[in-house]
């Protein structure tokens, strides 16, 4: 049956025609031998039967002698009807059954050689043009059909590929604007904060000039990290695709790094920032940029749900480089994968002014770099978020 099953379309018809004339043809055989007895039975009703064996005996032993028709006037209305229809049958039963042979081949071909696969290309297709293409094509026959049925198989797989493809870049392409958009924002914070002040505090000359040219000096220094940001994101497609760029980093400069941040973000936020960088000799090896958006994404999440507090610990080694923030919140609600994701909000409320991709970027670079980002709840209340970075070459 599976020989049969898979033969192609041109051997399955032929073999459905050549069964279905060879049984037209022994069971027309049947038919006109079994019309032949019965209309000899007829008419014998009507044959002298005395004149009728002196004919036979007088022709000797191998004479056939026929059984004459009889006439027309001589048959009973019944006797002549079976006589006609046998004469009927045995002129036409050859024609009758092999069309009628032939008829049955090509419907009982269609049923089992066209109907399923003709069915399922055709739903299938209903389903492409639906855009739904979370299904599968279970015609397995090796035939023409079998073949038709797997080459669409793979049109949809290919289809579905590209779909996926095509909704990773988007999204891709979404996270990356909103990357841009989020991480561009501590800079322009920085920014905003070093106008204000020279704005409030040099009219009333209540600083000097040393301080004024720090505040500029810092505010080109922030012009300059987002000038290089995006110039990096430009020519990126997706945040996976994001180089590092190695260079030296000291304690002592991250440290000034991030308390000229830190003076900004304190007043923006009126929460106060403890931080520790512990004096160290190592010189990490790393991406500055992303250690710092690092930090940035840490620190104004700690600063947005901290109470009062947040501290800021910051280990430079030859090896690894770590920050550790702490707020004085409620701590994380939900695991740390979830908050991880890529958009994720703890509320609708703080959904409205945040991406919530912060933790996302943090996470993905932290990785990029070879280390992890952990997040916990601190026993005595608050989160807890550690990143960590291993040395690049």
């Amino acid at each position: 049956m599976d020989k049969i099953r898979n033969l192609s379309v041109r051997k399955t018809i032929i073999l459905y025609m050549a069964v279905a004339l060879i049984c037209s043809f022994f069971l027309s055989a049947f038919i006109v031998r079994i019309t032949s007895r019965t209309q000899m039975l007829v008419w014998w009703n009507y044959v002298d039967e005395e004149a009728y064996f002196k004919e036979v005996e007088s022709n000797g032993p191998d004479h056939v002698t026929d059984i004459p028709r009889p006439g027309v006037y001589e048959m009973t209305q019944s006797d002549h009807f079976v006589s006609e229809l046998c004469d009927f049958l045995q002129t036409y039963t050859i024609l009758i059954l092999s069309m009628a042979g032939s008829c049955a081949a090509v419907f009982l071909f269609y049923r089992n050689k066209l109907k399923n696969p003709i069915e399922e290309l055709a739903l299938a297709s209903k389903k492409i043009a639906g855009n739904n293409l979370d299904f599968n094509i279970t015609y397995e026959n090796k035939d023409e059909m079998g073949v038709l049925c797997m080459e669409f198989e793979r049109m949809r797989e290919q289809l579905a590929r590209n779909n996926r493809i095509l909704w990773k870049n988007i999204e891709e392409e979404k996270m990356l604007r909103a990357a841009i958009a989020h991480d561009i924002r501590s800079p322009l914070s920085v920014l905003k904060g070093y106008q204000e002040m020279l704005m409030e505090y040099l009219p009333s000359e209540d600083i000097d000039m040393e301080q004024a040219m720090e505040m500029l000096s810092e505010s080109r220094h922030q012009i300059e990290r987002m000038d290089t940001f995006v110039e990096t994101m430009r020519k990126m497609s997706s945040l996976e695709n994001r180089k590092l760029a190695a260079g030296e980093i000291s304690a002592g400069q991250l440290k000034t790094d991030i308390q000229a941040e830190l003076a900004i973000l304190e007043k923006d936020y009126g929460k106060q920032c403890i931080l520790q960088v512990p004096a160290s000799n190592e010189i990490f090896c790393g991406d500055k940029e992303i250690v710092l958006e690092v930090l940035e994404n840490l620190l104004s999440n700690a600063l947005r749900y901290g109470k009062q507090q947040v501290e800021i610990m910051v280990r430079v080694g030859y090896s690894e480089l770590s920050i550790y923030v702490r707020d004085d919140g409620e701590g994380f609600q939900e695991d740390a994968e979830k908050i991880t994701e890529a958009f994720y909000g703890q509320n609708v409320k703080d959904s409205l002014k945040h991406a919530g991709i912060g933790m996302y970027i943090s996470r993905l670079y932290c990785e990029k770099h070879g280390g992890k980002l952990i997040l916990e709840n601190d026993e005595q209340g608050g989160a807890v978020v550690t990143a960590i970075f291993r040395r690049i070459a």
